[in-house]
Parts: C-alpha cells; structure tokens; sequence
C-alpha cells in the first residue's frame, strides 16, 4: 500500500508514533488509509448538508476495512462571490482547490480519496487532482437543490433573484414580492436548481464513471444520497484493493461520453473549460473543436432550467443520467465506471420515467446539442455559446457595438437603461489573464432578459458565463482583450454579426483597419496586481486551452 511509506519500517517509528497520537489503534495500520477530502461550508449552500455525508461516507470506509482521515478543502460559492471582487476569485480557486489536494494525498501517503464535493470549480478541482495523482478516487457529489415555492408556482435561483431583480427595476414586480422571492427561492441545502454549472458537472462526473450510478441527480436532502455516500465509502477500499485508478476511467472514450451527456443535456459552457483542464491532467488532448463535433452529433433532449421549466428534481424522477445513457447508447462508447458496469451496461439497465423531461431523438428540443463553439475574426481560437438557451429567432443576429472594459461599467448601462434593441454589448479584459480570474457574466445577461431585452440583444466577452445564463451570450473569446485579442480592438458602433448555426462570430472591420487600430492599442492592465491573482495571471492560459496553469 502507498501508506506503508509512512507506517512500516523501523525509521518510521516517529511516524507511527504520531499516527498513534490522532488515536487509531495498532491493527488499523494493516488497513487501507483513505482520506475524505471534503468541501464542507457553512456558506456555500450546496455544501451545508456534507456534515451528514461526512458520516455516511465514514461508516462506508469502515465498514469495507479502511481507515478514514477527514481533511478540509476550500470552496467558493459562485453565486454569492458574483458581481463584486470576489467573483476574480473563482475560477482560479480550480487550481487552488486541485493543488490542496495533491499536496494532502502526497504528503500524507494516502491509498485512496473520496472526494466530497458539489459546487461549481470544487467538483472540477477535485477531477483535476484526481487525475494528476492517478490515486485511488471516488467522487461523491453532494445532490441538487430542491424548487422553492410560491404558492403552486416553483422557483429557481437565478430566473426569480437575479431575473426578477431588474424586473424589479422595471416597475414588474413589488418590493414584498421581490422579498418574499429572495426568501423561498432557495429553500435549503444542495446545488442550485437548474442544469447550472454545478449540476452540469455532477452529471459530468458520472458519466465519466467517476461516481457512483444515480449519483448526480439524487437530490441533497434525500436519504439516497446518504446511501451513496455510505457505498461510495465502501467502494473506495475496493477500488484500493483492486489497484483500479482514475486514469483507468477517465480514457478519451469517458470524456467523449461525458461531452455527448453535457450536450444533450443542454448543460453549462463552463464545462468546456473544466472537462479540458480534467483532461490535460489526465494526459489526454482534448481539442475545442471536438464540443461542436459531438454537438453535432448528439441533439438536444433535455430541456432544464434556465433553457426551460423543468429542473435538476424533474431529471433526477424521470431517471437521472443512467436514462441519459440509455437515450444515447447508439452514440456512446461503452468504457469501464467505477461501478464495475460498463456505461452500456448501465443505460441497458436503465429506466426512463418521463418522456418529456427526457426526450427521444425524433421528439429532441433541438437537432443539435447544448454547446455551440464558434469562430471569427473576433475569436480566431474559438468562443462559446450555450445555444440550447437562445431562441431560435437569436441564432443569427447583426448588432452593433457597445463596448465596456469591466462588468461593473456594463451593469450601470444595461440597469440605467442605456442598451437598446440591435445592441451587441461587449465585456472585455475579463478573461483569465486579464480579470484576473475570468468572471462569470451572470449579473447583466439576467439583467437584459429581466429587461426583456434577450431577444433583441446579443452580448460577448472574453469572460465567461454561468450555466444560468440564457440568450445569445457567447463567452471564452479567445484570444482575449489582455492578450491583444481582436475583441479589444472593437469601437463603439462597429458591426458584429453573430451567426450560431454556421458557427461563425465576426466583426465586420476590414483588416486594414484593424491593424491600425492594434498599433495604437494600449492594452488595459490586470484590475489586480497583488497576492494570489497576480500570480495567477501570469501563468494562466487562454481559456480556448481550459484556462489551465502552466
């Protein structure tokens, strides 16, 4: 075992001597050490509820003959760092949260890790780690948010807080009505409603046979949930015994199935960043344009707050992911779980409950899958859209310019009423390098569709968006404004021409323009240039590669 670097021997009676002083006894040192890395918050939503899971998992351990050791890892809650300072933070806590837990698992020889995880970079973090240890791990992901209520109507985070705020704006909805919203919207623990960044990669995890079968979708509050978390610690000492490693899962077929669920889900265009960076650390080249290969190929089926009404409970009763599977198992590849099924296996076991919420083939919601990755002048290395969440009427769409150089400056124009019908709003110099951190553009897309404005106005970044965005947002624009990219070139006014279906993004200036104009460019530099994001920025990469750290 990895741990008898720390236990046997002669010279390692010092550490047998501290090991005995955290009060385990002296036969459980013939036994498998697993840590239980876990993400536990008291502010993070989707992770109040790990207190529980914590035991379960624990009894799990045990029960198969290992010894558990708990250690703390960091997490960020998206929707709480959003729209200020602390949303530079976010996505550069990926790395944070990756290097923590190689440092732990290395430090301490550990022979297998159950990863507690749920929310939106802690779950890609804990992949990433995974991945570059290649250690025995299982990943438990701690289950979607329940509805909020409103009478008979049910609420979600995104569309009735931070939609309903510039409905609010506009004279729509009352004070009371807005206070009782953001009351009941979120009614207790487990990651937010919808098919947001968060469940996206819940669902992702296990259909790269990295958590147990129905883990994804069983719901936080549930007693299912904690059976996962108790077999899930079981399984782990399995795992050690058998030798059977992250990188015996997560193969190039894995991801590609992973990519094909993500796209007929219709899930968040953060997944792009985080499968990619997952990937890397497992050694395998993932390039961008195969999102839009597989997009092709796999049509829409899902339909999943914000791109509809249903949410993350309507999935999880009409069959979860295991009925995903099954819809796509003329497509996908059949490649070993964790489970010790194939995914074959697993979709042939399968039951698909409701036919709405997952949809057949003939009846999809769209042809083609969630993510859309498009190309241009405007991004040379490719941009993204979460094309499930656009009307049809917005696919195509010529607009003109209205550019900002920060958030905050494009917030005060989209709430003072300044953007109108034909407007391209462009964010720029928030990409990974030059945020630094790269935020999410959640506040002013819910913003223009609380307006009313979503199908009458297009926006494009070099940030990114949440999985909760919906309309024609196309976001990762690479190269970005930091690193001279064309969309720091845009003027005012200039034309851009967005077409989804042919995948192309443009900026209507002749070429001879914008050479003059890169001549006379001064580049913007980083809004923060101390302590953790300094250093980040240096050694991000474009967000067409993952917005990995070199």
């Amino acid at each position: 075992m990895r741990s008898d670097r720390i236990k046997k021997g002669i010279e390692r009676v010092p550490h047998r001597a501290l090991l005995y002083a955290t009060g385990i006894r002296k036969k459980s040192l013939s036994k498998p050490f697993i840590l239980v890395a876990t993400s536990f918050s008291d502010i993070i939503p989707g992770h109040i509820g790990m207190r529980d899971l914590e035991r379960f998992i624990e009894r799990g351990v045990c029960s198969a003959g290992g010894v558990p050791f708990f250690s703390g890892i960091p997490g960020i809650c998206d929707g709480i760092a959003m729209g200020h300072l602390g949303m530079h933070y976010s996505l550069p806590s990926r790395e944070l949260i990756a290097d923590s837990l190689e440092s732990v698992v290395q430090a301490h020889a550990f022979d297998g890790v159950v990863c507690l995880t749920n929310c939106d970079k802690i779950t890609p973090g804990m992949l990433m780690a995974a991945a570059r240890l290649n250690v025995p791990t299982i990943i438990v992901t701690a289950g979607p948010m329940l509805s909020g209520k409103m009478g008979s109507r049910k609420l979600a985070f995104v569309h009735d807080t931070f939609e309903a705020l510039a409905r609010a704006k506009k004279g729509e909805i009352s004070k009371d009505e807005l206070s009782c919203l953001e009351q009941e919207a979120c009614p207790g623990a487990g990651s937010c409603q919808g098919l947001y960044t968060a469940n996206t990669m819940s669902c992702v995890t296990e259909s790269l046979g990295m958590s147990l079968t129905g883990c994804a979708t069983s719901l936080s509050v549930l007693a299912k949930k904690k059976r996962i978390a108790e077999e899930s610690g079981e399984k782990i000492v399995e795992l050690v015994r058998k030798n059977i490693k992250p990188r015996d899962i997560m193969i190039k077929d894995a991801f590609e199935n992973a990519i094909m669920v993500d796209m007929a889900l219709g899930g968040s265009t953060n997944t792009v960043l985080h499968i990619k960076a997952i990937a890397h650390e497992a050694g395998i080249d993932l390039p961008l344009k195969t999102f839009d290969r597989l997009s092709k190929k796999v049509p829409n089926i899902s339909c999943i707050e914000p791109a509809g009404l249903h949410m993350m409970e309507d999935l999880e009763y009409a069959g979860g992911i295991p009925a995903v599977l099954k819809r796509l198992k003329n497509k996908i590849h059949n490649v070993p779980t964790l489970n010790g099924k194939t995914t074959k296996q697993i979709a042939d076991e399968a039951r698909i409950i409701d036919d709405d919420v997952i949809r057949t083939e003939k009846k999809a919601y769209r042809k083609e899958g969630g993510i859309a990755v498009l190309y241009g002048n405007i991004a040379p290395d490719g941009a993204v859209v979460k094309q499930s969440a656009v009307s049809l009427k917005m696919m195509k769409f010529t607009g003109r310019a209205r550019t900002y150089n920060s958030e905050e400056a494009a917030m005060k124009d989209i709430l003072g009423r300044k953007i109108k019908k034909g407007d391209c709003v462009v964010i720029r110099y928030e990409g990974p390098k030059g945020g630094p951190g790269m935020r999410e553009m959640l506040a002013p897309t819910s913003a223009i569709v609380g307006l009313g404005l979503e199908d009458d106005v297009a926006l494009i970044t070099d940030g990114r968006f949440s999985g909760g965005t919906k309309g024609p947002c196309i976001g990762h624009i690479s190269p970005e404004a930091a690193a001279g990219g064309v969309i720091a070139l845009i003027e005012d006014g200039d034309k851009i021409q967005i077409d989804i279906t042919k995948r192309k993004l443009t900026l209507c200036v002749d070429a001879e323009e914008l050479k003059k104009r890169k001549r006379k460019l001064k580049i913007i530099k980083p809004k923060i240039t101390t302590g953790y994001l300094a250093r980040y920025a240096k050694l991000v990469t474009s967000a067409s590669t993952g917005a990995i750290v070199k």
